[in-house]
Order: structure tokens, then C-alpha cells, then sequence
């Protein structure tokens, strides 16, 4: 409760000056309070994709569901979340954020809670999908961040609020598997529901709000997005590598646990979660990407990125030769550097394409984050794919080849042009 006051106190403080910010970027430093908050709100919000991964074989035993059936359930949430970016998001263009922001919350939170009281399977993959709608709460606080801070440190702020979305990310899957184990799957769902209310309260008092940046009707809306993506070229650029990245990147996590089950690891899924704590080093790097994007400009960001993704899956091809023990150690140092090498490369595009028409951040961060889940999704296929017809080395090769690939477009001429 110390957290939720001092989050309170500092963002009230700072409401006034926020709401400045949010029609127009002064010079005056977010409130740390106030960045606290959206970076929190962005991890809560993005957990809720991941936290049924490592509990599916618990919750169907629970209901009597098939493994079929159990796999519809990441399905269905990843797919109202894909959707959610798409129809959703650009609204934030439209209508105040805060309004936006805390709708979201709300109703996120009640999804989380029917999910925990769902009798069977089926009520569970409907709540399941609601909860990928909802979660899209983190793709409108992102903007909102981008909105407050002022020009000079919006790379730094929107790399904060990114450490809070990726460590969500990776670090989900540890604690759900941990509270299930413990208490079971419906506590953590009802857990989840309680810290999303929370949040949502804490929003509402500590949330400047929004002067809408557009007029445009909601089919107007949507069509703009296909007229954003024909004329910046700095968007198809952003959207393209930063999709190759994720590739990679879903290659790795949605095989490793499979990986790890066979010869010569036999190891379970709570070792498989712990890699998440390894990544989630590499998330506490995208302050730092901010930073340097400020100094440098994203374009040189993007392209240590990229790089230092590649080397860190190069590195894994030499796993064969190793003993186990020592490839456990490779791995470990290898999710450390591509997760940092990727979080560069995101806050370092985010960064471009807000820069691009502050009137439309929502919509560009929308085309973003669908070429970052198109990606996701083609990792995950083609990892699975990859594993049961070559091995993990076929895997890692593709993750690297994603990553050059991802690189070349980066260096490619013309890439550091603005349109």
C-alpha cells in the first residue's frame, strides 16, 4: 500500500503540469510517480496475455479438457489481442486516454475474474478472448507516455514505461507457474483481476487527462491506418524489422520449454520459467535504450539492436558442441543479450514513429505492434515447425537469419530518412 501511495501522491502532484503535457509537450520532466504508474500499468496489463502458458495442463485436468482444447486458450487471448490493436487503439486518437485507459482496466479486470470462475472449458475460452481485447490497455498507456513527456526525454520515458511492458512479458509465465503451483490456477487469475482493479483506481486519481488529437470518425479512423503505412516509409521500416526481431525471439520462447524437456536437460517447466528471469535482465535495459536514443538518435539504436540480437543467437549455434551444463549457461547469456538487443530496437522505433505525426501515435504504435505480433506468430509456427523436423539448431539458425535480415533493413539506404 506504501507503493500505491507514494504512486498517488507523486502523480497528483504532477496532474496539472501532466495535463499540460498531454495537449502539448512542455519542457518539465515527467513526474517519476507518474511514470511509475504507466510502466506498472503497461506490465499488469500485457501479463494478462501470458499468465494461463505454464498452468494449461493444470487447468485442464481441473475442467476435463483435452490438450486440444486447452490450446485455444493462449489461441483465443493472443488473437483478441492482435484484433483488439487493430480495432481498438486508434481510438485513443479519437477520445481522452484516461477515459479509454480506465474502461480498459475495468473491464480487463472483471474478464480476469470470470476466467477464474469459469465451470468449463468453454466459458474459458470466451473470457480468454476477452481478456486478449482488453489487454490492449497497454498499446493506449505506451502513447500516453509518449504524449506526456516532453520531446527531449521521450525516449527515456517511453523506454521506462517498456522495461515495465517486457518485464510483464517474461515474467508472467514465473509467477503464474509459481502461484498455481501453490494455490492454484483459479488464484492467480483472481490475483490478476485484484492488482488490474487496483491499478485502475490508481489510474483514476493519478491520470492527467487527454485533449483528443483528432476529429476523424471511427471508420475514418481505421482507414487511416493503410494511408499511415503507404506514406512513411519510416513506419514500413519500424514495422518490418522490428516483426523479423520478433520472429526470433518467439522461436526461442515457444520452443525452449520443449527443448529443455528432452535429452540430455530432462528438465520440467518451472526450469523453462526461469529463463524468463533471464531475459527480464535483459528488459532492465530499455531505460537505457531511451537514453541512448536521445543522445544518438534512434536510428543508431536500431541498428545496435539488431546486431547485438543476431550475435546473441549466433552464439547459440556452438550449443551442440558443449556440455550440458555449459549450454545451460550459453542459453541463459544468449536470452539476456537478444532480449536487451530487442528492447533496444522497440523504445528505439517507437521512439521514430512518434516522432512522426503526434496526432496519430496511437494508430502508428497500432501498425507497429501488428508487424511485432505478425512476427510473433510466424516465430511460433515456424519455431515448432522447425524443432520437430531438424532440431534446435535449425531453430536457432532461423532465429539468427530473422535478426540479420532485421539488421539489413536498418543499414538499407534511405533507412534513416523521417518519410
Amino acid at each position: 500500500m506504501s507503493f500505491i501511495r507514494s504512486v498517488h501522491r507523486t502523480a497528483g502532484n504532477g496532474t496539472m503540469a501532466a495535463v499540460a503535457s498531454a495537449s502539448q509537450a512542455g519542457s518539465e520532466p515527467l513526474p517519476r510517480g507518474l511514470c511509475l504508474l504507466l510502466a506498472t500499468g503497461a506490465g499488469l496489463s500485457v501479463a494478462s496475455l501470458y499468465y494461463s502458458h505454464p498452468m494449461l495442463g493444470v487447468m485442464g485436468a481441473d475442467l476435463g479438457a483435452s490438450d486440444t482444447a486447452m490450446g485455444f486458450v493462449p489461441t483465443l487471448t493472443l488473437l483478441g489481442y492482435a484484433l483488439g490493436i487493430l480495432l481498438l487503439t486508434p481510438l485513443g486518437d479519437r477520445f481522452d486516454r484516461r477515459h479509454i485507459i480506465l474502461i480498459k482496466a475495468a473491464l480487463l479486470s472483471v474478464a480476469l475474474l470470470l476466467g477464474g470462475l469459469a465451470p468449463g472449458i468453454r466459458p474459458l475460452l470466451v473470457a480468454s478472448f476477452a481478456i486478449g481485447l482488453a489487454a490492449t490497455l497497454a498499446q493506449d498507456i505506451v502513447p500516453a507516455a509518449a504524449t506526456l513527456a516532453p520531446e527531449r526525454h521521450r525516449g527515456k520515458v517511453v523506454g521506462t514505461v517498456m522495461t515495465g511492458l517486457l518485464l510483464g512479458i517474461l515474467l508472467s509465465r514465473v509467477i503464474s507457474g509459481v502461484v498455481a503451483e501453490q494455490f492454484g490456477w483459479r488464484a492467480m487469475y483472481m490475483l490478476a483481476a485484484a492488482s488490474v482493479a487496483l491499478l485502475g483506481v490508481v489510474a483514476w486519481h493519478g491520470l492527467p487527462r487527454f485533449r483528443p488529437a483528432s476529429t476523424l470518425t471511427y471508420g475514418a479512423l481505421l482507414g487511416s491506418l493503410s494511408q499511415l503505412w503507404r506514406t512513411h516509409g519510416a513506419l514500413r521500416r519500424a514495422a518490418l524489422a522490428q516483426g523479423l526481431l520478433s520472429v526470433g525471439f518467439s522461436a526461442f520462447w515457444s520452443t525452449l520449454a520443449v527443448m529443455l524437456h528432452g535429452a540430455p536437460f530432462h528438465l520440467g517447466s518451472a526450469a523453462a520459467g526461469a529463463f524468463g528471469l533471464a531475459g527480464a535482465a535483459g528488459a532492465l535495459g530499455a531505460p537505457v535504450a531511451g537514453r541512448l536514443a536521445d543522445r544518438f538518435g534512434p536510428e543508431v539504436v536500431t541498428r545496435l539492436g539488431a546486431g547485438l540480437t543476431a550475435i546473441s543467437f549466433a552464439t547459440m549455434l556452438a550449443s551442440p558442441w558443449l556440455e550440458p551444463g555449459t549450454r545451460l549457461w550459453l542459453l541463459a547469456a544468449s536470452a539476456i543479450g537478444f532480449d536487451l538487443g530487442i528492447q533496444l530496437t522497440l523504445v528505439a522505433h517507437q521512439t521514430i514513429v512518434f516522432g512522426l505525426e503526434p496526432s496519430a501515435r496511437s494508430r502508428l504504435n497500432a501498425v507497429l505492434f501488428v508487424g511485432m505480433f505478425i512476427g510473433m506468430s510466424i516465430g511460433a509456427a515456424s519455431g515448432s515447425f522447425m524443432l520437430a523436423r531438424w532440431g534446435w539448431v535449425a531453430v536457432t539458425l532461423l532465429a539468427t537469419a530473422s535478426a540479420l535480415a532485421a539488421l539489413l533493413v536498418r543499414l538499407w539506404p534511405g533507412a534513416h530518412t523521417v518519410r
